[in-house]
């Protein structure tokens, strides 16, 4: 399997509001930045569509490392949340609807296609390829 190791980020201008997402997959010498928008969400919808589109682009099943300063998108995967999500029909420990159902679902199947590994990386530090990321997000947030 190709390793590939993936930094991402999420940005919103509001909570919800304008958002804008971005990430950096490196496979040996080779680099790709990509980053999109969206003129209403949230951060976590930002989070975790950085994560969905950066593994939408692996062309084959990959050995991922996917760095993140998300805490709701690491912990999901470290700690197996969604694996009660599944189990309950997508209800949370609260007995509420599980927020971002639809991109936890789209993430899911992804991940499955690969061996990933969730990084958790501190925010807006000296994390290089983490503060890359912060930029492209930032810099996809839609005007006006």
């Amino acid at each position: 399997m190709k390793e590939v190791t993936i930094y991402t980020d999420g940005a919103c201008s509001g909570n919800p509001g304008p958002g804008g997402w971005g990430a950096v997959l490196i496979h040996g010498d080779r680099r790709k930045e990509i980053t999109g928008g969206s003129r209403q969400t949230t951060n976590n919808r930002m989070e975790l569509t950085a994560a969905l589109e950066a593994l939408r682009n692996l062309k084959q099943p990959c050995r991922v490392k996917l760095h993140t300063d998300s805490a709701y998108l690491a912990n999901c995967f470290k700690q197996k949340w969604y694996v009660n999500w599944e189990r309950r029909g997508w209800v949370n420990s609260r007995n509420e609807p599980v927020e971002n159902k639809d991109l936890w679902q789209e993430l899911l199947r992804e991940v499955r296609k690969h061996e990933v590994e969730f990084v958790k990386v501190k925010g807006h530090s000296d994390v290089e390829l983490n503060n890359r990321c912060d930029e492209l997000a930032r810099e996809a947030i839609p005007k006006g």
